[in-house]
């Protein structure tokens, strides 16, 4: 059995910056696992631009983004296997691996990273009427489709879910000359950037329809049109508000879900709300030794946070290796309460933290001239407000050392929504 001091499963933006962290905080010995046949991850199907501006200070495409942090591993000789499937990982650090060169094969691991990023919620969740016709795709299928393989996949087009992915190519499909006919949301508000709404819908007069989903998928072949019916406030379908729209492809862009089937193997705990593993402030998680970062632990934004978060997962697992010590066996909570979904961390380890700690969060809804406060075991500690607060859009706050500080017997911090 090979053994590693440091495996990072995912070449994606996670698993890059990870490695690269981890280098430069003096792990040799480490070894990053991609299914894929070159690193990157989902980067390289994404043009646009956009990319880069927190982390690089300018404006890149996904694929000039990813291969910014490609330079930098093959630059620090960070060895990689490509078209590598993780099959399992064990809660003993080992992990099974199988790739066409080298057929099955075990590592061994003292600490790992899980970058695995995330997949596209299918049809089959939707419970949406009618066959199964040709013409129906994934958002990101759609992408890969025309931006890596130079395909085609439709001249008319209605688009469900207004994720950031979603508006993405409600732009490039009306680039690429076909008519995107409308954007329909069951949410009575979007899942995506506001930039995104303006640059991809709004130049382009797309409508986006709030409150709305599809009840009928019509053609058995091929998609020949879809049936739109507006909702109430319990997301059900309102009868005599159905209406009849033709298209011949259907995109749908429906929500992200964190890839943990391995993480579940592994005897990771999991948060129901984020679908991915639940960690302290060094991103560790409920396995001593095993890190998460990146799109596997929540849905992000923007890579840049990606980045900073994988940067902090691979100095946190070098740490790790360098002392081998256990996470400490009580730790302060951090809670979402009262309009804010989840947070990331959901622990804290005070005696094992830098100057600060961010914390990033989604509200449940869209609110307006709010206020995002902190508690500190029931003590108000920040209290700012916020003009607009979208579920789109995450937030982060900081929580300082020197704060921290005068609340020795500390248990709970609580974060939440106010309205005065």
């Amino acid at each position: 059995m090979k053994e590693h001091d440091l495996v990072i499963i995912g070449g994606g933006p996670a698993g890059l910056a990870a490695a690269v962290a981890a280098r430069e905080a003096g792990i040799s010995d480490l070894l990053i696992l991609e299914r894929e046949s070159c690193l990157g991850g989902i980067l390289n199907q994404c043009i646009h631009n956009g990319f880069g501006l927190h982390t690089f200070k300018e404006e890149l495409t996904g694929p000039e983004y990813a291969a910014r942090y490609v330079q930098m591993v093959e630059s620090a000789n960070i060895p990689f296997r490509l078209n590598t499937m993780v099959l399992d990982i064990s809660p003993q650090k080992e992990i099974t691996i199988v790739n066409r060169e080298r057929g099955l094969s075990v590592i061994k691991a003292q600490a790992i990273i899980l970058a695995m990023g995330c997949r596209e919620r299918p049809r089959g969740a939707l419970n949406i009427p009618g066959y199964r016709p040709a013409g129906i795709y994934s958002a990101g299928t759609a992408q890969r489709f025309v931006n890596m393989e130079g395909k085609k996949v439709g001249k008319e087009v209605v688009i469900l879910g207004s994720g950031d992915i979603g508006l993405i190519m409600a732009r490039r499909m009306t680039l690429e000359g076909a008519k995107v006919k409308v954007v329909a949301e069951l949410m009575p508000y979007s899942g995506g950037l506001k930039r995104n709404i303006v640059q991809c819908l709004d130049d382009f007069h797309i409508p986006l329809k709030l409150s709305h989903t599809i009840v009928t998928i019509h053609g058995k072949d091929r998609v020949c049109g879809v049936t739109l019916a507006k909702v109430d406030e319990n997301r059900i379908p309102i009868k005599g508000t159905e209406e009849y729209i033709a298209c011949d492809t259907l995109l749908l862009s429906v929500g992200l879900i964190p890839e943990n089937e391995l993480s579940k193997g592994a005897g990771v705990c999991i948060n129901p709300v984020t679908s991915g593993p639940v960690v302290d402030n060094c991103l560790e998680t409920s396995q001593t030794g095993i890190f998460a970062c990146g799109n596997v632990l929540h849905v992000h934004d923007l890579v840049d946070y990606v980045s900073e978060e994988a940067a902090m997962a691979g100095a946190s697992a070098a740490a790790y290796i360098e002392k081998m010590e256990k996470r400490p066996s009580s730790m302060v909570s951090i809670r979402a309460d009262h309009g804010v979904r989840y947070t990331v961390p959901q622990k804290l380890d005070k005696e094992n933290m830098g100057e600060e700690v961010p914390v990033r969060f989604r509200v449940a809804d869209v609110y307006k001239n709010r206020y995002i406060s902190v508690y500190y075991d029931g003590k108000r500690v920040l209290h700012r407000k916020k003009r607009v607060l979208a579920p789109g859009e995450m937030e982060t706050i900081r929580l300082k050392r020197e704060e921290l500080n005068g609340f020795a017997e500390l248990k709970e911090i609580v974060i939440c929504t106010e309205v005065e």
